[in-house]
């Protein structure tokens, strides 16, 4: 009987391990804006299955990005903004940070840990074991700047090149690679990070030819906007053939808004491209890629985990996506790095129903755009920023705009005509920028 007692004392230490320490998928959307999702008010392309996520799940409101890809993968792998990094090679990720990945630590904290699709750290022709050393067992990543990325890709698999991809959608295998890391797992807690191709344009599979899409052209941006959601479907049927999705925190997330412009047809050499624009709550949106206003930074993010995040949530915490390393830490029960300085603020209790998250502010860079190779120029010295709370955003050009009234950002308020609430905000956001330590 004490025998049994204690079997049995075991099996529930190790089930609410399991509740504590979730798996994870997180989906990375590319160039994805609020506007292209039906549950953030979008008319123009269909979501089902991310609708059904925000349904039973949580929708976030204020989730900001950097205006663009990179800086903006810089922050979510390391928690720090890319200003911390100084001048960094664009498509790099900085060698003296790689040991400080959500992967690293996760994988540290006895998670298996997988990624698929883009890498946008390194050029792997050059180094192609280089996600090992940034924390994953796993990987099957298309090579950047190497090859195309959707119809029969050039893809890295845990560091050689794949040789069966003739015929195939690269979409398919990115996600037919996590499925079957997450069933080889199901019985441990893993990190399964789909890093999508949609809905960014071709720039890879420019040279490559174009009948190997099922309309005989590259696919506009409303068909890569159904792949993305049928990805995301397929996915989450996995995890429900696998008994998983009460074990499984799904975080659905764009790393930038929508582009202004696609390419979508070759023919001979030349390209062609449309402008984007899509209707949102009775208005049109135009892309907002590469820029500061809410377009190209105010992301969609979407949590959803059954049987602890209650549905039909919006969350109108303030996230960006340096607490993305801090909030995988503290749902995997691991301590942050001791004596490492993170810009990132957990919102687990958040996703756990104890509490909003504590960001009180959020913060935001341009960055210059290089070309593969080519330096960025360090954050602290160049390109515009800004520093926003939920209702005001200050630009360290001296613009404040009162979000709340002036979302398109067109009547910035001018140094001595603020009003009393105006100046005040004005001084905090600038004293905001000085603790970060830059100069307002």
């Amino acid at each position: 009987m004490k025998n049994k007692i204690l079997i049995l004392l075991a099996l529930g230490t190790l089930s609410v391990q399991s509740a504590e320490r979730p798996n994870i998928l997180f989906i990375f959307a590319d160039d994805v804006g609020q506007e292209v999702l039906q549950c953030y008010g979008g008319q123009s392309y269909p979501t089902p299955h991310l609708d059904e996520l925000a349904r039973t799940g949580m929708k976030f409101n204020h989730a900001y990005s950097m205006p663009v890809c990179h800086p903006s993968r810089l922050t979510l792998m390391s928690g720090k903004y890319p200003f911390r990094h100084g001048k960094v090679t664009w498509g790099d990720y900085p060698k003296k940070e790689e040991p400080h990945t959500f992967s690293n630590y996760l994988q540290k904290a006895g998670y298996k840990t997988a990624i698929a699709g883009k890498w946008q750290m390194c050029l792997l022709k050059d180094d192609p074991l280089h996600p090992r050393r940034l924390g994953f067992d796993q990987w099957d990543l298309f090579g950047w700047h190497e090859g195309p990325r959707f119809y029969e890709p050039m893809i890295y698999h845990n560091g050689k090149v794949r040789t069966d991809t003739l015929g195939h959608f690269g979409p398919d295998l990115y996600v037919r690679s996590l499925v079957e890391f997450m069933k080889a797992n199901r019985d441990r807690p893993f990190l399964a990070y789909y890093s999508m191709a949609v809905a960014h344009e071709v720039t890879d599979d420019l040279e490559t030819p174009v009948p190997h899409g099922p309309f005989g052209r590259y696919d506009n941006y409303a068909e890569m906007v159904g792949e993305m959601d049928r990805a995301v479907g397929r996915m989450v049927a996995a995890l429900n053939a696998l008994k998983l999705r009460d074990k499984t925190l799904i975080l659905f997330v764009a790393d930038n808004g929508t582009p202004p412009e696609i390419i979508i047809r070759a023919e001979g050499k030349k390209l062609i491209k449309v402008p984007i624009v899509s209707r949102r709550n009775g208005e049109d949106v135009p892309g907002g890629k590469k820029q500061l206003n809410n377009a190209g930074t105010n992301v969609p993010m979407i949590a959803n985990w059954s049987g602890t995040i209650k549905a039909g949530q919006v969350v109108e915490d303030l996230v960006d996506f340096s607490d993305l390393l801090p909030t995988f830490l503290d749902l995997a029960g691991a301590p942050l790095p001791a004596g490492r300085k993170l810009d990132g603020i957990s919102f687990a209790d958040r996703l756990r129903g104890q509490g909003p998250s504590p960001r009180s502010f959020t913060y935001c860079e341009e960055k210059a755009l290089p070309k593969p190779g080519g330096v960025e120029p360090d954050g602290t010295s160049a390109g515009l920023k800004w520093v926003r709370n939920k209702d005001w955003k200050l630009y360290n050009d001296g613009r404040l705009f009162h979000m709340a009234k002036d979302p398109l950002e067109k009547r910035p308020s001018k140094v001595g005509q603020d009003g009393s609430s105006g100046s005040a905000m004005r001084e905090k956001l600038r004293q905001t920028f000085k603790k970060l330590g830059l100069k307002p």
